[in-house]
């Protein structure tokens, strides 16, 4: 993403799909805006079909009616406007921290989406409000908490569509402002809502969707960079790299598993740190340990999982999820507003990572563990026979906590309804909820694959020098344990990774605080740093 910048322009149309990389140019890199000349000609449309039905006198759902249990609540014409503003109002009932900027500039992206393929009724000049606060940086202040998931994200769109009526709060300029100050700061006026428009602005699953496309664009980099810390764990532990080789993996027809095999194989090109059927002696282990000899399995089954996950929802990127949905000449209330496809795929997605730090943590612990290090010493401390310093002892503790709450956290919130609006709305998906602790586990991830990363550099620097564990047996030592034959040659792209690690954390001759160092590297991987 290192072209991204805030003069590259997304043109929203009524029938091209919008892709993963537009929504983070727009919500990460403040990517303008705008709105293709069919969008606005679908959207006239439907609008006129709305007005129709208004002049008619018609009862459709949410424009001449109340909402949910209200149904069958004919509201009169002269009541229009209170109908929609009190439906925005009522519905923000959020709790919990403002959702992260770039979450809510991807809802809003992706309910203009929705919007603009002239199902929903709306306004083209209200649509464009929204296109504007978007493109002027106006981010209203959504709290975290609050969706069901069912009708679609009701209370987080509400929140959203606040400053839009010069109500809420929003952030403009790194200001947290009353929605009327910020956009008055940014110049945009407020509007008041239009028959419909209330509806169409906050009934939809765009809130689960933003962030469930920000968790797998990063999810999809992650799973790179896993590649990587595990590739430079294999060099650390003097593991096989025959257990990669490519028919192996032909045999099991995983594509994940074939992909990542192919990774490990790539990553290590040329390392002299790895034993294959070529290499090995008497001193060699016949197998590895599962969480090296298993990496191409466990690590292809998630890459696979966050495949289909990508598919669900790019798929829901583009959808219309309004309620009820505008044709030539009639609306029909539908039910597109719920999340379970969403909801059922951010819990997976939640799984897939979480086994990815399992996996992780359990190389991290032998390459600390001077019983399964092949030799390494204790913690990694390179002071003689150890106890002054503690090393990496408690580098471990940490991944091992951050595993231990992604269990937790992965418990699948889908599985979970709660009726609501007088069972009217008598399931609902929970998707949010779904969508947010995928999110958490995803940057418990990023933290236990950035400890692991440190983990292998430094056993790389003690490989280097030549620093083994005290009383290891002759016949249990590596090959290459007299100086003269240390290996110095890491893979194809783990010396270029570990290169990036030392460029900003040194080895740890002597204990140091070590948090620091782990956000560095943590940092890199959330900038997709290892990767580009």
């Amino acid at each position: 993403m290192e072209s991204h910048h805030k003069d590259t322009l997304v043109t929203i149309t009524s029938k091209e799909l919008l892709t993963l990389d537009e929504l983070v140019l727009v919500a990460r890199f403040h990517g303008m805006v705008a709105l293709h000349d069919d969008t606005k000609t679908v959207v006239k449309k439907s609008r006129d079909t709305v007005e129709q039905m208004l002049a008619e006198n018609r009862v459709v759902y949410g424009i001449t009616t109340g909402f949910g249990s209200f149904y069958n609540k004919v509201i009169d014409a002269n009541q229009t406007h209170a109908l929609q503003r009190n439906l925005i109002e009522s519905h923000a009932c959020g709790v919990g921290e403002p959702l992260p900027e770039d979450v809510v500039r991807a809802m809003m992206l992706l309910r203009i989406k929705s919007l603009s393929q002239g199902y929903s009724g709306i306004r083209l000049s209200t649509l464009e409000k929204l296109v504007e606060m978007l493109n002027k940086g106006v981010t209203p202040v959504v709290p975290e908490k609050g969706s069901l998931g069912a009708s679609g994200d009701l209370c987080p769109l509400s929140h959203m569509i606040l400053p839009l009526l010069g109500k809420g709060e929003a952030f403009y300029k790194g200001e947290r402002l009353g929605g009327a100050e910020a956009m008055q700061k940014a110049d945009i006026s407020t509007i008041e809502l239009e028959a419909k428009e209330g509806l169409a602005l906050n009934n939809g699953t765009q809130c689960m969707t933003a962030i469930g496309a920000l968790a797998v664009y990063d999810a999809k980099n992650l799973m790179e960079t896993a590649e990587l810390s595990a590739a430079l764990s294999l060099e650390a532990l003097n593991g096989r790299i025959d257990a990669f080789n490519a028919p192996i993996h032909t045999l099991r027809r995983q594509t994940g598993q074939q992909a990542s095999a192919a990774k490990m194989r790539e990553n290590t090109a040329n390392s002299t740190f790895l034993y294959d059927l070529n290499t090995e002696t008497k001193h060699s282990r016949v197998q590895d340990a599962y969480a090296l000899r298993c990496i191409a399995q466990v690590h292809g089954a998630s890459r696979d999982a966050i495949e289909y996950v990508t598919t669900i929802i790019e798929r829901e990127m583009n959808a219309v999820t309004d309620n009820p949905l505008i044709f030539d000449d009639h609306a029909i209330s539908c039910g597109n507003f719920h999340g379970q496809p969403v909801a059922l795929a951010m819990d997976f997605l939640g799984i897939a990572l979480a086994e990815l730090a399992n996996i992780s943590e359990r190389r991290l612990e032998r390459m600390v563990n001077k019983d399964l290090s092949n030799g390494l010493p204790a913690y990694l401390t390179d002071d003689g026979k150890g106890g002054l310093h503690s090393g990496f002892m408690i580098v471990q503790y940490s991944a091992a906590a951050l595993v231990s709450e992604n269990k937790v956290l992965a418990h699948p919130a889908s599985v979970d309804s709660i009726s609501s609006s007088n069972n009217q709305e008598d399931h609902v998906s929970m998707g949010t909820i779904a969508a947010r602790k995928a999110a958490n586990i995803l940057e418990n991830v990023q933290q236990v694959i950035a400890m692991e990363l440190l983990t292998g550099a430094q056993a790389i620097d003690l490989r280097k020098k030549g620093v083994m564990r005290d009383g290891l047996e002759t016949n249990q030592q590596p090959k290459w344990q007299n100086a003269a034959k240390l290996p110095t040659t890491l893979g194809a792209a783990t010396a270029k990774v570990y290169a990036k690690i030392r460029a900003q954390v040194p080895e740890m001759m002597v204990d140091r605080v070590i948090a620091p160092d782990i956000a560095k590297v943590a940092n890199i991987i959330k900038a997709e740093g290892f990767i580009k």
